[in-house]
């Protein structure tokens, strides 16, 4: 059977069983990213919806603060993937491989670590010079004892690469470290990663195993504090993890720990996926909500301002776009304190994204829709960009100042 034909049928698949309101969208933009090479086309790159996006922003503070660089180690990068991932015995698992390498445009296994980031450099230089992406690496699941455990791990992405990539594109890049904190060289390793110019921290706390209210996490919080380095974590549930009790990780209110410690705390996506415990509901009256509902309410808490923050990486996806857009917008007073990343390569898988269903809430009209469809095909990180620009969500555009975020994880500006 032929690799895109079976990615086709278990894709199908897979949305089938999430329900049939999914079907209705499912193929509104193809299923594969055509990865077009070049330049973009005159018409498109001068297009009102692409140049009115660019209206108000200064390039150089244009910082998307979540970007996976991902490989398979290709040139001694240390980078590593699960074998699951490559094993038609894992047949979901194999398709999110699938979706990932054409998501990077990588056709040959040979080249692979060097063809994601030739694709980056790519797509980054068809934003106005001064815009930079911001690498992450990511850790091993480790146990409690703090010992890596790669056959829970789905990938990792050594401190190292990034950092080394960062220092031979200085014009295109910089990065964030990713450390377990249960390790017991955490703190050393934070030490070393803040002399290698790392500019935060990123944790997916129910893919590394890492409980955020735990004590464990102590002394890792008052090094992250003392260096002012940011926490960015994932909030929420987390669709590659299949455990529950893994995925209580991602309540938002285990980040209060870290708050509480002083860390500044970017929480990624909104925590705009799932439910989770009220944490702060004792005894038999503990119960579900919407994990956004607890982020919005560690929001609410004068005690975090300035230190909690939250970031807009997939918030448009088919399985997101809604309730957490519209409460943000209507917020006026968090908009100083919310952040505008990618999570590049999700961008380029085009059955996570549905122009339609921004069209049918009114966000975006279909002429604009149209030339979204186009632009993502050419470049997902500028159709990311675009998009939010161009939604208008209650008559609203998203405010200039959510794209200005090198001030997030610049020193100059802390």
């Amino acid at each position: 059977m032929k690799r895109r034909h079976f990615i086709g049928l278990t894709a199908l698949a897979t949305v089938g069983a999430a329900g049939t309101a999914a079907w209705k969208y499912w193929f509104d933009n193809g299923l594969f990213n055509q990865c077009y090479q070049g330049d973009l086309p005159a018409g498109l790159a001068s297009h009102d919806v692409v140049r009115k996006a660019f209206d108000g922003i200064q390039a150089d503070q244009l910082w998307d603060g979540h970007v996976h660089l991902l490989g398979e180690g290709v040139g001694n990068t240390g980078a590593w993937i699960s074998p699951k991932l490559k094993s038609f015995q894992y047949p979901i698992r194999k398709v999110q491989y699938e979706f990932y390498r054409n998501a990077g445009c990588i056709v040959d296994s040979r080249h692979a670590d060097a063809d994601y980031t030739e694709r980056l450099i790519h797509l980054l230089g068809q934003f106005p010079a001064g815009a930079r992406l911001l690498l992450l690496a990511f850790d091993y699941f480790h146990d409690y004892q703090g010992r890596p455990d790669p056959a829970q791990s789905t990938f990792f992405t050594p401190n190292e690469y990034a950092e080394k990539l960062s220092r031979q594109h200085p014009q295109h890049f910089a990065w964030i470290a990713s450390i377990h904190p249960y390790r017991e060289d955490c703190v050393e390793a934070l030490h070393r990663a803040v002399a290698g110019g790392a500019r935060a921290v990123k944790w997916l706390p129910p893919a590394m195993g890492i409980d955020p209210a735990s004590p464990r996490c102590d002394r890792f919080y008052e090094a992250l504090a003392r260096y002012k380095l940011p926490l960015l974590s994932h909030a929420g549930d987390e669709k590659a993890v299949h455990s529950e009790e893994l995925q209580k990780l991602g309540n938002p209110l285990r980040l209060r720990r870290a708050l509480d410690h002083g860390v500044r705390v970017i929480v990624a996506h909104l925590a705009s996926l799932g439910e989770g415990i009220d944490l702060d509901m004792k005894g038999k009256s503990m119960r579900k909500m919407k994990n956004f509902h607890l982020f919005a309410r560690l929001m609410g808490e004068p005690e975090y301002e300035g230190k909690l923050f939250g970031e807009l990486s997939a918030v448009t996806q088919i399985n997101r776009i809604g309730i957490a857009l519209e409460t943000m917008m209507r917020r006026d007073e968090w908009h100083h304190r919310i952040i505008n990343a990618s999570d590049y390569p999700l961008p380029a898988i085009p059955p996570l994204f549905s122009l339609k269903v921004i069209e049918r809430l009114g966000w975006i009209r279909s002429n604009e829709a149209h030339v979204l469809g186009e632009l993502r095909h050419w470049n997902p990180l500028l159709f990311d960009f675009v998009l939010k620009r161009t939604m208008r969500i209650d008559g609203q555009r998203l405010p200039v100042e959510m794209f200005h975020t090198r001030k997030h994880f610049d020193s100059k500006f802390i």
